[in-house]
């Protein structure tokens, strides 16, 4: 079996927070989704585990960071070109997210962000591994 990368993030509201995942592009995996709890899978190897507040302390002993003041975790997700890069922050800003920065283009790279209805931030990215820098 493949290994397989569980991302969790405490949300404040649970259905909002699925339907913004599901807005772009995340599909809902009901086996592992209750009233404290949603797993939203990115892929076969990536999922998303939506918890309440609630839900999240139980994992731990810290206290939740308020990502709409600080950051605690950037999650980057690698797209197939340049388009996915774009149509997936169109979603998200579609959806509710906002954009905390412009485009970065580096010629062999492009990359764009976006911050989840709780701040939690994603970037998405196009790596052209031809156009890399030779050192």
């Amino acid at each position: 079996m493949k290994k397989q990368v569980f991302i969790n993030l405490p949300v404040t509201d649970l259905k909002k927070s699925m339907d913004f995942y599901t807005a772009i592009g995340f599909v809902n995996n009901p086996k592992y989704t209750d009233e404290t709890a949603a797993c939203m899978a990115v892929s076969e190897e990536i999922f998303v585990m939506l918890l309440t507040h609630n839900k999240f302390k139980e994992f731990t002993n810290k206290e939740i960071a308020d990502t709409k003041k600080a950051a605690s975790v950037i999650n980057a997700l690698s797209m197939q070109n340049n388009d996915e890069v774009n149509q997936f922050v169109e979603k998200a800003i579609a959806a509710g997210a906002t954009e905390p920065y412009e485009a970065k283009d580096y010629g062999f790279m492009l990359q764009r962000g976006i911050e989840d209805l709780d701040g939690n931030l994603w970037e998405a990215f196009y790596m052209d591994e031809t156009k890399f820098p030779q050192q």
